[in-house]
């Protein structure tokens, strides 16, 4: 079973972490020979990525539909393009596939985002959760004195990028 954590917890932000959103849409559900193997490939990326933390990979969710959606927490950006191009990984080839047999036809497309987050630049907050998204790729804290509001666990300067400019 799942921990819960009761109460409210935070992580804290106070490292630069890169999010990497990535997922495929199945657009021809008959296609079955088009998507599969897609996800026998991202299950053994996750799973070489899994055997080797030194890769950059904190933490990574998952959730599945004819949209698929992986949250990946990474150490830099860099360590993605690394992990992208790294000929001893189970990228390149799984891309070139797709290219190949499967782009073009449009049963299934696939994207992602990448979001470079400067440490003080991140706010959360989990409230009776198990160990989830930023804090499990991180840490977590208890909430406080100083964190009770979304605006106190959040840097000064991430707000004011944030807030109107009074002319």
């Amino acid at each position: 079973m799942t921990q819960i954590y009761p109460g409210r917890y935070t992580a804290p932000g106070d490292t630069d972490v890169t999010v990497f959103l990535i997922g495929m849409r199945i657009n021809r559900l008959h296609r079955i020979d088009r998507w599969a193997p897609i996800i026998k490939d991202m299950v053994t990326m996750q799973r070489h990525l899994a055997r080797h933390p030194e890769s950059g990979l904190l933490h990574a969710e998952n959730w599945f539909g004819r949209t698929t959606l992986m949250v990946s927490y990474w150490r830099d950006p860099q360590s993605i393009q690394a992990f992208a191009s790294d000929t001893d990984a189970p990228h390149l080839e799984p891309w070139r596939r797709f290219m190949r047999k499967v782009a073009a036809s449009h049963d299934v497309g696939i994207w992602h985002e990448t979001y470079v987050i400067p440490a003080g630049h991140s706010e959360s907050v989990y409230a009776s959760m198990p160990l989830f998204g930023l804090a499990a790729a991180t840490s977590r804290v208890k909430i406080g004195a100083g964190t009770h509001r979304a605006r106190q666990r959040i840097s000064d300067e991430a707000m004011a990028r944030t807030e109107p400019a009074l002319d």
